[in-house]
């Protein structure tokens, strides 16, 4: 983004909605992360790791393919799921049929954590999105945010039920 002149610059409206999915990219998941670690004292990286395990069969998954729903490397995921391995939230182990794969266990006390923390997640959540939309304004947010994630890689991120 060069200078207003330049051939290459963004038009006026296309720079006032950039600097609009800019800043909600930068403002929401600081709230997100304010409101879980008050109330929950975990980060919003945390709570999606639960929240993936709570809705995988078993609530088990490998290490890769949790890392993908995190959109995370190995390295973060891993240090992430050690925070909650010490609180006992979730346990790792290698998978029984390939003991190459890292097996993401979520524990009773995960799934009570990722429960406790949900109601204030999901108020906040209603309160910053979806208070402040319509019905309509929701389809085209959702339409459009899996048309920008699309463009940036053909693999989606996690979808409710997947």
């Amino acid at each position: 983004m060069t200078g207003t002149g330049s051939p290459d610059a963004l038009k006026p409206e296309e720079l006032e909605t950039w600097s609009a999915v800019a800043t909600l990219l930068e403002w929401l998941p600081a709230a997100l992360d304010g409101q879980l670690q008050r109330d929950s004292g975990i980060s919003h990286f945390e709570y999606g790791i639960l929240f993936a395990l709570s809705e995988a069969d078993d609530r088990t998954l490998r290490m890769s393919e949790l890392a993908g729903y995190a959109n995370s490397t190995l390295s973060r995921l891993s240090r992430a799921v050690a925070r909650l391995e010490t609180k006992a939230w979730v346990r790792r182990a290698p998978d029984p049929t390939d003991g190459r794969i890292t097996l993401a266990t979520l524990t009773d006390e995960g799934s009570d954590a990722a429960r406790a923390a949900a109601p204030g997640h999901v108020a906040l959540v209603r309160r910053l999105v979806f208070d402040t939309l319509t019905p309509t304004q929701t389809t085209q947010l959702r339409t459009a945010s899996r048309r920008i994630t699309g463009a940036i890689r053909e693999q989606s991120g996690w979808m409710p039920g997947a």
